[in-house]
């Protein structure tokens, strides 16, 4: 094992949260293989450098706030970054629901509002869900919402 990469994976894991899978890539671009690649994953995760729930938390919280993903596009991210389902649902399920259904709301409105040109209700409708959904958000949350809207005026 190599203590020049084992500091350099520690600064990488202490910059900004890691998965398993993004420092076993960065440690075989580093040249480590085998026995010396896992014994250097294992240190990071008894040194807690590597927490994959902490991770997944972080990964869904910033996610959510910065970019106002859905859940859905949340779980997927995590799932193509190897994350165990188990896990997935413990960091799904500290978003705030409040806030996740404020911001639905917000988001439902802001491209509601953006589609006016458009003259008919059910292609208005159709783009709003299908910005929503591409956004991540959950079918059975975004319907009533637009029903809402549809029927104003």
């Amino acid at each position: 094992m190599n203590a020049e990469n084992l500091a350099r994976l520690k600064n990488y894991c202490t910059y900004q949260e890691r998965c398993h899978k993004e420092v076993r890539t960065k440690l075989l671009e580093l040249g480590e293989r085998g026995d010396d690649l896992e014994e250097i994953i294992i240190l990071l995760i008894q040194e807690n450098f590597l927490n994959e729930e902490r991770f997944a938390c972080a990964y869904a919280h910033g996610k959510f706030s910065i970019l106002k993903w859905g859940r859905i596009k949340i779980k997927q991210g995590l799932m193509q970054k190897g994350i165990h389902e188990k896990i997935i649902g413990k960091a799904i399920g500290k978003l705030d629901l409040d806030d996740y259904e404020a911001c639905l709301q917000k988001l439902t409105i802001t491209k509601w509002e953006s589609l006016k040109t458009e003259r008919s209700k059910p292609k208005r409708k159709q783009k709003t869900l299908s910005y929503l959904q591409q956004k991540g958000y959950e079918y059975n949350l975004v319907l009533p919402i637009l029903l809402q809207l549809e029927n104003k005026k």
